[in-house]
């Protein structure tokens, strides 16, 4: 199998997120950037599937500015085979990395896609069933374990009532979630092989894919300070309270 993983540049998770002074985004000048973790989960299982000889090749992809190409290298440092850069400049929206990933598959021929169930700047959500949508191709999101038994996926994702238990015919598009697997770290030296390892670069006009924005944004706003709490001493005291303020 061939399977191909999708990686995105964020700001680190541990960074106290900034509004630009003129309201219209998020400052990222000089912020430090990372790998989404839920990418980082989703190539760790790539590789644990190849490491168990499911899957024969990793193809590593990110879509954006020529930064990302730090992000492409930690995924091959992690063990990812290549590389797929989709340099653009464009903010891209859900639908359009689902497209792109779309007219990838069409000349990779993979059998398998595993993405982070969602990216933590915009917590979407979308792009695994977008593709698997586009593709025609079954899908399984928010996973938390997958096996291959028979030429089948044998899976479990958490939803709200506890675990679920599907299993899959090939290709599928799977979605990571935070339990899946805890991602390995990049050694030295295979941070500087990932250096000699193939990238290929395309752009959104070359795979065909009009990456216009569909939604403008308007302003960005931080949310309101969280106002202090106040103890009290008994029940009917915390009733009164909650009256006062409407709750109830």
């Amino acid at each position: 199998m061939k399977a191909i993983v999708g990686v995105k540049r964020v700001i680190d998770y541990a960074q106290r997120i900034r509004v630009k002074a003129d309201k219209t985004g998020v400052e990222t000048v000089g912020v430090k950037m990372s790998m989404n973790p839920f990418d980082e989960i989703a190539v760790e299982e790539a590789l644990r599937l190849k490491e168990k000889g499911h899957v024969k090749e990793v193809v590593a992809v990110t879509m954006g500015p020529q930064q990302n190409q730090q992000i492409l290298l930690n995924a091959m440092a992690m063990g990812a085979d290549r590389g797929i850069h989709v340099l653009t400049d464009a903010p891209l929206e859900p639908i359009h990395v689902a497209k792109l990933f779309k007219k990838i598959a069409e000349t990779e021929k993979p059998d398998l896609f595993i993405l982070g169930k969602q990216a933590i700047d915009d917590d979407s959500n979308q792009t695994g069933q977008m593709l698997a949508g586009l593709l025609n191709w079954p899908q399984a999101t928010n996973i938390s374990k997958v096996e291959v038994e028979g030429g089948k996926l044998k899976i479990t994702r958490e939803i709200d009532g506890g675990l679920q238990n599907l299993e899959s015919s090939l290709p599928a598009v799977l979605t990571a979630d935070l339990r899946l697997n805890e991602p390995r770290f990049a050694t030295l030296p295979n941070i500087m092989k990932a250096k000699k390892k193939p990238t290929d670069k395309k752009t959104p006009e070359e795979l065909g894919v009009d990456v216009n924005p569909r939604i403008q944004t308007i302003k960005v706003d931080e949310p309101p300070v969280r106002q202090a709490g106040k103890k009290v001493e008994t029940v009917e005291e915390l009733l009164e309270g909650l009256k006062k303020l409407g709750v109830i």
